[in-house]
């Protein structure tokens, strides 16, 4: 249950008669938190960590399964594509869902569909059946997520939710840490399929965790009903927007399809601001929005998120392809970056907790710009050791600033809007990775089109590096708005 806290007197400051900076909760009481509620959120994060294991485990396998299914990288990078649109599609709900159901209902149901979907993929014949699997773990991955942090946001003390938003980027950085290397390892083993054999007793263990520590009663909708259309509209930009992206790999970025697709998008966000203004029923509460700092942390949540996964779907391609190197070795390469990038989440929680964002944040970002210019700079002469320093340094810098990015932003909204913030940081984060396979992916197929495979990867690597970066020195100018916000007010 929510632990109970003392409200302190509000002191004067200079957010007093701004909304833009005025935190929302100024709680701060320091309370211990229980070990049922550790243990819940540990449960919860292990669900995620599973869907988040299978999805970065597949990528190192991409050229592997490109030749054995006989399908192009277009089409088979809808694993992770598809994966993460739907888990952005079902999260789009959760705002609604964490609010109608018990927290102890949605966990069994998201188990359940994970447990389905790694059976389904296990024994799938083709590709069909294969993402079928992988759209049923998607669904789990989609609630389970949002869950773990509506368990933080709501039975955390503010003073510790840095601490605990990092304990939770552990328990899913984890997972794209080990993907890679647990992909290639059981691929070299056996066989990609050995990917699902070996989730199935952790998924076991996780129910058995939170059938004894998940409780808890939902706090009801008042009489709200689902927003249906809006939730429809909001998939259909989505999935329009990645359509159109992957037109671009096909036929080049000057395809008229790809140009049309995004017309079509274009006229389908026009339906949605619509709606979102004058429907009845609505999936967030959007007026969250209308606070400056929430804005600008989203930007670069999502910016983050974006680089973090788009980079994931380069490097195999590049190891494999250029330097001629296994599956195994590309995600061993991976392997120690994420290891230390994952442990460097709580200490930045610390930080955060201590003395605020900005230096954190400043730290994050330069690590990140740093590690893009000289992927950039060195993208015709990578080595697997190279590759691995500038990757490492990519993963500090990303997971320092991800989860307290996220965390600062909870500060501006009230308490009953926590799940609407949640559900939708929460599905920003997942079209962030989904579109960054996307563009990252058709970048270098486009390059397919007019020279060799080995060419064309260098340099369409050496495109998305360039990408990675400019979005990088984005997120860098918005966190500097965002403090030149805070000292004029």
């Amino acid at each position: 249950m929510p632990e109970s806290t003392q409200q302190q007197p509000k002191p004067a400051d200079s957010t007093e008669h701004n909304p833009d900076l005025r935190p929302a909760n100024r709680d701060t009481a320091d309370s211990p938190v229980p070990w049922r509620t550790r243990a819940a959120i540990a449960s919860i994060g292990m669900l995620s960590f599973v869907g988040i294991l299978t999805e970065t485990s597949m990528t190192v396998d991409f050229p592997v399964l490109i030749r054995s299914m006989h399908v192009p990288l277009t089409t088979v990078q809808w694993l992770t594509t598809g994966y993460l649109l739907l888990v952005t599609i079902v999260m789009g709900s959760t705002a609604y869902l964490l609010k109608r159901f018990n927290p102890r209902a949605l966990f069994f149901f998201a188990l359940a569909t994970s447990i389905i979907g790694s059976l389904i993929c296990l024994v799938a014949p083709g590709f069909v059946l294969l993402l079928f699997g992988r759209m049923l773990q998607a669904i789990a991955t989609g609630i389970a997520t949002p869950l773990m942090f509506q368990t933080i946001f709501t039975q955390v003390p503010v003073r510790k939710l840095g601490v605990y938003t990092g304990f939770a980027a552990v328990i899913i950085s984890l997972a794209p840490a080990l993907g890679p290397s647990y992909g290639g390892i059981m691929t070299s083993v056996w066989s990609w399929r050995a990917i699902f054999v070996g989730v199935l007793p952790l998924l076991v263990c996780i129910g058995i965790a939170g059938s004894f520590t998940i409780h808890g009663t939902a706090p009801g909708v008042a009489g709200q009903r689902f927003d249906v259309i809006g939730l429809t509209v909001l998939s259909c930009v989505f999935l329009g927007l990645l359509v159109a992206v992957n037109e671009a790999g096909r036929g080049g970025w000057l395809s008229p399809r790809f140009w049309i697709g995004l017309l079509v998008v274009l006229a389908l966000i026009a339906v949605m601001v619509w709606h979102a203004r004058h429907g009845a029923r609505r999936l967030f509460d959007y007026s969250i929005l209308d606070n400056r700092m929430v804005r600008l942390r989203l930007f670069s949540y999502f910016g983050m998120q974006f680089i973090n996964i788009g980079i994931s779907i380069v490097f195999p391609l590049y190891v494999q392809d250029v330097l001629g190197d296994s599956a195994m070795t590309a995600g061993l390469m991976l392997l120690p970056g994420s290891l230390i990038g994952s442990f460097a989440a709580p200490f930045a929680g610390q930080a955060y907790d201590r003395s605020g964002l900005r230096r954190p944040i400043t730290v994050s970002i330069t690590l990140m710009v740093l590690a893009l210019g000289l992927l950039t700079g060195f993208a015709e002469s990578l080595t697997v050791v190279l590759t691995g320093i500038f990757y490492t340094l990519l993963r500090i810098g990303f997971n320092i600033g991800f989860g307290i990015t996220m965390s600062d932003a909870s500060k501006y909204v009230a308490p009953r809007q926590k799940s609407d913030q949640n559900s939708l940081f929460s599905m920003m984060q997942q079209f962030a990775g989904s579109l960054g396979t996307a563009v990252m992916s058709a970048v270098i197929a486009a390059q397919t089109l007019h020279m060799p495979v080995s060419s064309a990867t260098v340099s369409g690597s050496r495109i998305d590096f360039t990408i990675l970066l400019v979005l990088a020195l984005a997120i860098g100018a918005c966190v500097a708005i965002s403090f030149r916000v805070q000292r004029e007010a």
